[in-house]
């Protein structure tokens, strides 16, 4: 018997399993993580290169927009072509036009550069008047207009140049497409470089793209954002005041006061649905509503402004709804307990600690109605707005005359066929985003300013 057992082989043990030593389920486990990890983090990084990507195709494009090249030079003020019948009378110097005031800036253009000896073989008098853009007579005529006592004497004026002089500063322009270009030639380049070396042409910052009004096709290096500014600043001030009011006691009737049946429940699946709907759907509405059955002015800030108040409506409405949503059950029922009223619960305890969500919300609406375009074209505010309103009021401002509006003077640029206006867009839309940003982080500080925790 003894020699049975001993003949036996002895059984092995099984391998005792621990933690630290993962399975071959764990390591799969751990690797479908790491590589879920990596998805993500490569998904982050190509919106981080697309954002990049963006900002910099529009700051390079839309940079030059903010500087602007100027020449400085004495004018003379001819009373024989200014002021013939003399008596410095204002009826009499407003018949003389802009074309009248450009044959000044040729000739004194012309008696400037003989004096400073700049001698280019092939440039006339003429082709050399022509590196002034056509806005420079318009500027000279406004300052005789507002002071004729300058008639007769010779004045220095800093005027702009045209938008090919300043594009050849900016790498827009060159010597070799100035020979193809028909607006401009290698002799008037050669005129600049010249009175650049004498220190009469200087690029400086472009105050006036962010005050002057838009410009013709032929003058795009006067158009500005001035009008469109003003326009986005009056739309917006009817959205600040009719959005918040009518959105958040919507929200407040819809989320408290309410009864829970079919009719509530249609409406709260509605205005859902509002919320993903096109922006040109509501703009088709304006249209309809304000302009053909109200009778509005089309393109006047006030149509803007409502048709963009109908689309942010939705926006603030579900934001609000989702903060009073999220105060917590146990404050109504504290407050209903110590004998407070249903609408005392609501304003002194819920509303305060959900305003912090519904300031959120009611900026991001703001943000997004800033941004649109296409409710604002089909309601027709694609006017050119050559000029401010002579003075503002109620009519004039929001009902009355045409205005225009950030995005969509973005759009009207883009159409136009000079390629300063291209570079005017894309400045126009580093404008826009710099109210986004800040209206975006507005809305951040206010968060935190007002956020309570419980």
């Amino acid at each position: 018997m003894s020699d049975a057992t001993n003949s036996g082989a002895m059984p092995v043990p099984p391998k005792r399993k621990t933690l630290l030593e993962p399975d071959a389920r764990t390591k799969r486990r751990n690797a479908a993580e790491a590589r879920f990890r990596a998805y993500g983090m490569g998904a982050i990084g190509i919106g981080v290169l697309a954002l990049v990507m963006l900002l910099i195709s529009i700051f390079s494009a839309g940079s030059g927009a903010f500087s602007q090249t100027y020449l400085t030079m004495p004018v003379e003020l001819s009373e024989a072509k200014l002021d013939k019948k003399g008596g410095r009378d204002l009826d009499n110097l407003k018949k003389v036009t802009t074309i009248g005031y450009a044959g000044v800036l040729k000739t004194s253009l012309a008696a400037f550069i003989a004096t400073e000896g700049i001698e280019i073989e092939g440039l006339s008098d003429k082709d050399a008047a022509q590196i002034i853009s056509k806005e420079a007579a318009a500027t000279v005529r406004n300052a005789v207009l507002a002071d004729p006592d300058l008639i007769g004497t010779t004045q220095e004026f800093t005027l702009l140049v045209n938008g090919r002089i300043d594009g050849f500063y900016k790498g827009r322009v060159t010597m070799d497409s100035a020979e193809l270009d028909g607006n401009v030639s290698p002799e008037q380049l050669m005129l600049a470089d010249a009175l650049k070396e004498r220190g009469y042409l200087r690029t400086k910052f472009n105050w006036a793209f962010l005050t002057a009004p838009d410009a013709s096709d032929q003058r795009p290096e006067a158009a500005g954002l001035g009008v469109a500014i003003l326009g986005s600043l009056y739309m917006m001030l009817t959205v600040l005041v009719l959005a918040p009011v009518i959105g958040v006691a919507a929200s407040i009737y819809l989320e408290e006061f309410a009864p829970k049946n079919r009719w509530t429940d249609i409406i709260e699946v509605n205005i859902s649905n509002l919320a993903a709907v096109p922006s040109i759907v509501f703009g088709i509405l304006g249209l309809a509503i304000f302009i053909n059955f109200a009778g509005m002015r089309a393109s006047a800030p006030i149509v803007g402004g409502l048709v963009l108040t109908l689309m942010t409506l939705p926006t603030i409405i579900i934001a609000t709804r989702a903060a009073l949503k999220a105060v917590p059950p146990s404050i109504r029922d504290a407050a209903l307990g110590l004998g407070a009223s249903k609408m005392q619960s609501v304003f002194h305890h819920v509303l305060p600690l959900a305003a912090p969500g519904i300031l959120t919300g009611t900026i991001i609406g703001l943000a997004q109605a800033l941004g649109e375009t296409a409710p604002l074209l089909l309601i027709g505010m694609v006017a050119f707005v050559r000029e401010y309103p002579a003075a503002w009021s109620p009519e004039n401002g929001l009902f009355g005359e045409p205005s225009t509006a950030l995005p969509v003077q973005v759009f009207n640029w883009t159409q136009r066929a000079d390629p300063a206006f291209v570079e005017r867009a894309s400045g126009a839309i580093i404008v826009l985003l710099v109210f986004l940003v800040a209206m975006n982080v507005v809305a951040v500080l206010l968060r935190r300013r007002f956020e309570r925790r419980w």
